[in-house]
């Protein structure tokens, strides 16, 4: 279970002599899981349940205050995938009242592993019974970023980490609690998910952040509020996982048309409605900033008014090296595609029984697959119905 990576990960965080963490916070073994979820949640998860649940008893007692927990993981392998269901599932047992987020990489569509979608559903369909909202990462989106936006020609996994942690610092760095507020918010996660999270059949949260180039390119831009605000809502409303490539042809559907005209509107996704979003703002003059257009009734599904579905956190520290910088964190139908995709190809493998064996020698049996299944088209159900 990664010990190369965990000791890496301990070496240059103590070398960097801006963070160290506790020399008995970590936990690993030689043996990892063969990208199986079914050996990382039926043998690796009961075998050290009971190390893994003290380790993590012993961070919970530092806290005045449990907030909740930032469960971060993969879903293409086994560890990852299995093994971050299992600890997931422990922690809603033990501590049933604090709240738990899972930060998920999405594997790449072209695939990692052969098995990945197995693994995928087998995960998602786990963590929407035991966790409170999904941060998705996808690495596709990921990738593009850093090839097309900061002109990184060999892209490296630090190269990608860089990304997630600076999409991931924008929405967690301290904000203010309120407009005219000098207070900062003290429960980032849980104003997160009461923002974002208002029924337990949505959960399934994307992010987005503008502007993001590399320091060749900033030296020579110039931001304002309005532009920034205007490509952030559009990328919103045509799925653009980056300002790059945004398609201006897409636009809300009219309100009052009726249903068909809606569909034809609205046809293949093209227009992405959303549940809730909430933006975050970080720089200068980030109080002039208007964010009307956000509050549109047309971008977000009929049974949640606009004052309800839509939050903003400010503050005027500046973000990473840009001068005025814009998040988006959104509960929309952003997911419906990749997430249909992984789905199908799973049900194609399952048909023909392709390496099930390897999941039930393990315990997961078929009947593990169909619940799966079932969930998660219900999911994929209840996403695509958002807009009607």
């Amino acid at each position: 279970m990664e010990p190369k990576v965990i000791n890496q990960t301990l070496s240059k965080a103590a070398h960097s002599g801006r963070w160290k963490y506790g020399q008995h916070s970590c936990f690993c073994q030689k043996q990892g899981s063969g990208n199986n979820w079914a050996y990382g949640y039926s043998v690796h998860g009961p075998r050290h349940e009971e190390s893994i649940m003290n380790l993590i008893q012993k961070e919970v007692e530092k806290c005045d205050s449990l907030n909740g927990f930032l469960i971060i993981m993969s879903m293409a392998g086994g560890t990852g995938s299995g093994l971050g269901a299992f600890v997931t599932q422990n922690l809603q047992d033990r501590y049933s009242n604090s709240l738990k987020m899972n930060q998920i990489i999405w594997p790449y569509g072209t695939g990692e592993v052969i098995v990945q979608n197995y693994n995928s559903i087998l995960t998602l369909s786990h963590l929407y019974r035991s966790s409170d909202a999904l941060l998705i990462h996808e690495n596709d989106a990921v990738h593009k970023i850093c090839a097309k936006l900061m002109n990184i020609k060999q892209i490296s996994f630090r190269d990608i980490n860089q990304v997630l942690a600076h999409q991931l610092g924008s929405v967690f760095q301290p904000t203010y609690s309120g407009e005219g507020s000098f207070h900062y918010r003290r429960n980032p996660l849980g104003d997160l998910m009461e923002n974002l999270v208002p029924h337990p059949e949505f959960k399934m949260l994307g992010v987005r952040n503008i502007p993001q180039m590399s320091e060749n390119s900033l030296a020579y831009s110039t931001f304002t509020w309005a532009g920034l605000l205007k490509h952030l809502r559009q990328m919103l409303i045509s799925n653009a996982k980056m300002e790059e490539g945004i398609d201006w042809q897409v636009r809300p559907p009219l309100s009052g048309l009726p249903m068909l005209g809606k569909m034809s509107l609205n046809k293949e996704f093209h227009f992405n409605t959303s549940i809730a979003n909430l933006v975050i703002l970080r720089g200068k003059d980030v109080h002039s900033a208007e964010l009307g257009a956000f509050k549109d009734p047309a971008l977000y599904t009929s049974w949640l008014e606009p004052v309800h579905a839509f939050s903003v956190w400010k503050t005027q520290r500046a973000f990473s090296k840009y001068e005025k910088s814009a998040a988006l964190v959104s509960n929309s139908q952003f997911l419906v595609k990749p997430l249909d995709m992984i789905v199908g190809k799973a049900w194609n493998m399952f048909a023909s029984k392709a390496y099930i064996h390897q999941y039930t020698k393990f315990g997961i049996e078929e009947e593990d697959f169909l619940d799966s299944f079932t969930l998660l088209e219900q999911v994929i159900a209840s996403y695509c119905n958002l807009g009607f």
